[in-house]
């Protein structure tokens, strides 16, 4: 999260110290340019409260945008930038990549930064949050007349010109720079799965050795949660505002959840191969090492007759021992994270969601539910 031309302007701007200091100073600096002004401005044209079908506090899903999903956005950076960092850290550290790829490797790295600090690209990123998701948010909003942002004319007010211009200019360009940060995470990971790798199947982490990098899910979820958000702060104005009913929109939900607990998981599906390789590998090699033991160990105890006294002997602990070997290499995972790490992202994803139940159950008549059933 160091690089680019935006990160240059915020060190300039003291808004940001190396590396990623300063997070809420960066909030509020965001809010103070997308939040207060059309509070101001909506304020200011009879419409904070009232004055249209939906006044400027009314509207949810502009609030969870600018006030939730935003700050959440820029309160992400420190925390996947240590994470991942980390990451690349122990992949170099613990010699995952093997000796003749590290060289390569370090290509990698180079080339990714390189790419995450282009100039051009961060003027593409913000073109798209200016143009084409302004086109994008008018198409979708033009029939919402008579609200605090667009008159019966369907004519932007001069709070909705603040807010379509430069609020939501300003968190597009914030999600847009995220995406693209998350795909030079992936173009990373794809390409350090193809080098060669040192994986060992006999790893106490159950994945070759890599499971630290399971830990990117985790740092991932701000950015993930900021999103399921800003969908359910849409589907709650829906909810509250034109009618619509929480069950109409269960599937939407559904494949919300799963699209962005997808975007946290693809990476580490590249490893798939490899994980799947170094499985195989390990029961073909550490079969024929328990094949070779088991039977010497029968040729000495059983065959021969040893008079080796049989309590106590160092035989039977690694006999033991390799059986704790061979179910260790049978339990190897594909994938760099275990199913309840997955289910715990998954929950904390759907979280956001969880406030549309009380447009169905009111929070009274909900908590008088569970207070019977306690009693």
């Amino acid at each position: 999260m160091l690089g680019g031309p935006l990160y240059q302007l915020l060190l300039r701007l003291r808004l940001v110290e190396p590396p990623v200091r300063f997070v809420a100073r960066r909030i509020g600096v965001v809010l103070a340019i997308t939040w207060l002004p059309v509070l101001v401005l909506s304020w200011g044209a009879g419409m904070m409260l009232g004055g249209a079908t939906l006044p400027f506090f009314h509207d949810i899903e502009a609030q969870v945008r600018l006030l939730i999903a935003l700050p959440l956005l820029i309160a992400a950076e420190p925390v996947v930038h240590w994470q991942l960092a980390l990451q690349v850290r122990q992949l170099a550290e613990r010699n995952i990549v093997a000796a003749p790829d590290r060289e390569r490797f370090a290509a990698i790295i180079d080339e990714t930064m390189s790419l995450r600090n282009s100039m051009a690209i961060e003027l593409v990123i913000l073109a798209c949050a200016l143009g084409a998701g302004y086109w994008i948010w008018r198409e979708e909003f033009a029939s919402r007349i008579g609200t605090w942002y667009m008159t019966a004319d369907e004519s932007l007010t001069t709070a909705g010109t603040w807010y379509a211009f430069v609020s939501l200019g300003v968190f597009r360009f914030v999600l847009f720079r995220w995406y693209f940060r998350i795909a030079l995470w992936y173009l990373f990971l794809w390409r350090v799965s193809r080098l060669k790798l040192e994986l060992n199947a006999l790893h106490p982490d159950g994945v070759g050795g890599i499971g630290f990098l399971g830990a990117s899910v985790g740092a991932l979820s701000a950015v993930l949660v900021a999103q399921s958000a800003t969908v359910s702060g849409a589907i709650a104005g829906q909810i509250l505002h034109e009618g619509m009913a929480l069950p109409a929109f269960y599937l939407e939900i559904a494949v919300v959840v799963l699209v962005l607990l997808a975007i946290g998981l693809v990476p580490l599906a590249f490893f798939v191969p490899p994980l799947l390789a170094t499985s195989i590998r390990g029961r073909q090699e550490y079969g024929l090492l328990a094949t070779r033991y088991v039977q010497q160990f029968r040729d000495k105890w059983l065959a021969a007759k040893s008079g080796e006294p049989l309590l106590g002997n160092a035989d039977v602990r690694t006999l033991a021992d390799l059986s704790a070997t061979e179910e260790r290499v049978e339990r190897m995972r594909a994938l760099p994270l275990d199913f309840r790490a997955i289910v715990r992202v998954a929950i904390v994803i759907a979280l956001p969601f969880a406030p549309l139940v009380f447009t169905v159950i009111p929070l009274n008549e909900l908590l008088s539910r569970i207070v019977k059933q306690l009693i």
